[in-house]
């Protein structure tokens, strides 16, 4: 530990107020070894090294040698430089190696005796590099943070408070019963009355795990008049791998989980469906909270008794893997930061409700969250390998941004390779890449073959699937033994402040730490030895941490009631709204800790209270005194979210897969660029079209969303989402009435009707409204429906040419994976072909009047406002 970190170290220790840095903190350079660095290192660099390796170039390998830090994190090949050991670094072996192909540099003079003696010195001496000069303002202690700490409400203990005394006695069931009536009366309103049986069953229901009761489900609990007769349903719904489901899906909204990397390249994350699955099993256990976050943090550092709960324990840290990362950043050190940022943000608004990130540049400009707490926080993730089993590499091609090596073997392994065809393997992808190198870039390569294109890509054809069937053989992930997620980095250290968030700008170094916006009392010290992630766990996870129990309660309450005591459930910092309720609110966070962070306990004392079972009726004084419902005096109406909606669909049709489902269509994905409208996103979209298993287990690759959630706003996999926009547009009308998949689902009831001749219309009237609405029509509508019915059978004409809803036909697609190197290509060996395959719609015909009459009656109640919202 440098001499600065010691001193900033014991600075954090000794009391709980940020890092104050000045002059004397900082290490103080050497200025002979400075002058030598300037004089006999950098026109060195310089003059050999930049054309190829530097911030005005598309760095060859990844490695930059204009930024000290480029150096020491390397290219492709590993760090360039060992500080103190000139005779492990890289950049020596590079220029003096015996292999002319590889010596460097590779144009231009090679360097004298005396430039490698230079630079031998150099780097033994400790890789002296000019600092930038550091600005004032990192470190000093604005003068309004200490008031902010000591007044925010969110960043004070949680209390135990008292419960509130009510006028109206008999219609409380229980304590948060009690905090809702008190404020109601305090405000001069009261509660509507309570919802119906019908209500309630579809409500909850829905609420838990996302589907609708069935019929069979609905006449049971109307029929059972025992007092614990909801207590007993909410029992079984608990119980249902539909509540791991939806409650799963929850998590992974917060987790912004998606398996593939997003924007500017998108390379596919094969294995991300196992943290989805990690995620639903630890729903479905009822993993206590505290050790659900600790897992995804640092499971990797905890005890784990057996190869398979060495292997859970692995998987769940793909929360920390699995963000959206632009692999195709020109620098590997502007990777790694902005990876870190992305894990600082994610673990901070998930767990603690702040927007930590926005002090890597400079201090938070509302909380006090100074830009030292942020880098204490980032040398934590720099101690750490983000093994997402992608690197970085501008303009790259192929196999170009996979990275084996970065992704995390599971224990449980698996058998080897025969040794005698990997050693067949590797001869063959050497030779081949021998040739294509030998070839690369010369007056031959570039010449055009009988085919139109370079000869040299026929090579890289063959390189390219040279390497596939090696690392087929040699790659756990390609045999399944491996998953995104972290392990400790060899090099365990604190971090410098990048001045302005400017990767390459290093100011001081901060010590690995925690927040110092509010106390948690006891709060484990950083191991020197590890990164620090399980006790940064440990700090997220205290009983004394003052947030995290408030913000997951928080998020509890609102999925139950729409909206959550805090509005704003993943900011709780001082732009965020402060709570309706805030004694209920710490009262349900303390509740959550004393019952062991139990999710399924606090959700089902919610569900019982007659807060939730209120009716969704309008009063007209308490909507003009209260019109967003925060004092909960009626049940606010929600719309379903695009997959309770497709499941709904599913599920009324009789055709839903309930069986949880291994794998993703995106296991079959190699980490290669994904073209936007593609073979690829073709496969994926008809593999997720032709499912019918709960939405849950479609593939969810960023960016190619599955046809039937686009419409209903489902998740935006970039950032943590803790509340979903809700909106209701004319497209929503639109797809509801033309969609390929809401018309399969009519035609499917409107079949079974016509199939099925043991019930009258009268009946099956009454079958399709308890499957799709989750109630019994009136007398009213059964005429209605027998009317309508009629009249559509007797115009009835037939149905209109079912031709494709959207048609692009272009260029085939590349179709190198299966061998055919003449396929529609491009020339340049490093782009990837944009064509896109032809978007087609099956038809839907129904093959009488009869039963395109039902069908349409069935589409008209999926298209209906009742179907769509939840009272």
């Amino acid at each position: 530990m440098q001499p600065s970190s010691v001193v900033l170290s014991a600075l954090l220790l000794a009391a709980a107020v940020p890092v104050i840095l000045s002059a004397a903190l900082v290490v103080e350079q050497d200025p002979a070894q400075l002058e030598f660095f300037e004089k006999k290192v950098r026109p060195v660099l310089a003059d050999h090294c930049y054309a190829c390796h530097s911030a005005d170039t598309k760095p060859a390998g990844g490695l930059r040698v204009d930024d000290r830090n480029g150096l020491l994190v390397g290219g492709e090949e590993g760090p360039a430089i060992v500080v103190g050991e000139p005779e492990n670094s890289l950049l020596l072996k590079r220029i003096t190696h015996a292999d002319a192909k590889k010596r460097m540099p590779k144009e231009g003079d090679l360097l004298t005796a005396a430039e490698l003696a230079d630079l031998s010195t150099w780097i033994k001496n400790g890789v002296a590099w000019p600092r930038e000069k550091i600005p004032a303002s990192i470190g000093r202690v604005r003068p309004d943070f200490e008031k902010l700490k000591a007044e925010h409400w969110s960043w004070q203990p949680l209390k135990s408070p008292a419960v509130p005394a009510v006028k109206n006695t008999a219609w409380p069931r229980d304590d948060v019963d009690r905090f809702i009536l008190s404020k109601l009366e305090t405000s001069g309103l009261a509660p509507v009355a309570d919802a119906d049986a019908l209500t309630l069953i579809r409500r909850v229901t829905y609420d838990l795990t996302g589907l609708p009761a069935t019929p069979a489900e609905i006449d049971a609990f109307l029929q059972d008049t025992s007092k614990d007769a909801f207590a007993r349903v909410v029992d079984r719904l608990l119980d249902s791998q539909g509540f791991a489901e939806r409650w799963g899906r929850h998590w992974l909204d917060v987790a912004r989980y998606g398996e593939s990397t997003g924007p500017s390249r998108n390379i596919p994350y094969p294995h991300a469906w196992k943290y989805r699955d990690y995620v639903l099993d630890a729903v479905r256990r009822d993993v206590p909270f505290d050790r659900f976050i600790q897992e995804q943090i640092a499971g990797d550092l905890l005890p784990a008794k057996t190869p398979d709960e060495r292997d859970r324990l692995l998987t769940a840290t793909g929360f920390l893997a699995l963000g959206v990362k632009d692999v195709n950043q020109r620098f590997k050190v502007r990777f790694i930061m902005d990876n870190v940022d992305e894990q600082i943000d994610a673990v901070t608004r998930s767990v603690l409700g702040l927007t930590v990130s926005c002090a890597r540049c400079h201090d938070h400009k509302f909380d006090p969250i100074p830009v030292t707490d942020y880098y204490a926080l980032a040398g934590i993730f720099t101690s750490t390998d983000d093994c997402a089993g992608v690197r970085n590499k501008m303009g790259g091609g192929g196999l170009d941004y996979y990275d084996p090596k970065m992704l995390v073997k599971l224990a449980s392994g698996g058998p080897s390779a025969p040794a005698e065809e990997v050693a067949k393997a590797e001869v063959k992808a050497a030779t081949a890449k021998k040739a294509f190198e030998e070839l690369r870039g010369t007056t031959e390569g570039l010449a055009k073959g009988p085919d139109g294109r370079p000869k040299q890509r026929a090579l890289r054809v063959k390189l390219d699937r040279a390497q596939a069937d090696l690392l087929q053989l040699t790659d756990p992930a390609a045999r399944g033994f491996a998953v995104h997620g972290v392990r400790e980095a060899k090099v365990i250290a604190d971090t410098e402040v990048r001045i302005r968030g400017e990767a390459e700008r290093i100011g001081p170094t901060v010590p690995r730490g925690f927040l110092t916006t509010f106390a948690v009392p006891g709060a484990p010290q950083v191991n020197p030895a590890q990164s620090g992630r399980l006790e940064l766990a440990q700090w997220l996870t205290s009983p004394q941490n003052p947030l995290t129990p408030r913000v997951m309660a928080n998020r509890i309450w609102q999925h139950l009631f729409g909206q959550g005591l805090v509005s704003t459930v993943d900011n709780f910092g001082i732009n965020g709204d402060k709570p309706s309720h805030a004694e209920l609110l710490d009262y349900l966070a303390g509740e959550f800790v004393r019952n062991q962070w139990s999710m399924k306990k606090l959700v089902r004392s919610l569900v019982l209270t007659r807060s939730y079972q209120l009716g969704s009726d309008v009063a007209a004084a308490s909507k003009e005194h209260d019109p967003a419902n925060h004092l909960v005096w009626r049940h606010s109406p929600r719309r379903l979210d695009a997959e309770e909606i497709r499941d709904a669909m599913l599920a009324s049709a009789g055709r839903l897969e309930t069986s949880p489902v291994e794998g993703s269509p995106a296991k079959e994905l190699k980490m290669i660029e994904m073209r936007d409208n593609g073979a690829e996103a073709h496969t994926i979209h008809e593999k997720a079209d032709a499912s019918v298993a709960r939405s849950v287990y479609l593939p969810l690759l960023r960016g190619v969303v599955p046809k039937a959630l686009e419409p209903f706003d489902p998740v935006l996999q970039s950032l943590v989402t803790g509340q979903r926009d809700s909106t209701t547009v004319p497209s929503q009308a639109l797809y509801l009435l033309n969609s390929t998949f809401v018309r399969q689902q009519s035609l499917v009831i409107a079949d079974e009707v016509a199939n099925k001749n043991e019930r009258s219309d009268a009946e099956w009237a009454r079958q399709l409204y308890l499957r799709i609405l989750g109630r019994a029509p009136s007398q009213g509508e059964i005429d209605r429906t027998a009317a309508f019915l009629r009249d559509y059978e007797a115009g009835y004409t037939g149905e209109p040419d079912n031709a494709p809803v959207a048609k692009v036909e272009l260029a085939q697609a590349d179709t190198t994976e299966t061998g055919n190197a003449a396929a529609a290509v491009p020339a340049n060996p490093d782009d990837v072909d944009r064509t896109v395959e032809a978007v087609k719609e099956a038809p839907v015909v129904p093959k009488n009047a009869r039963v395109a009459a039902w069908m349409s009656l069935a589409q008209a109640l999926y298209a209906s406002a009742e179907f769509r919202f939840v009272r």
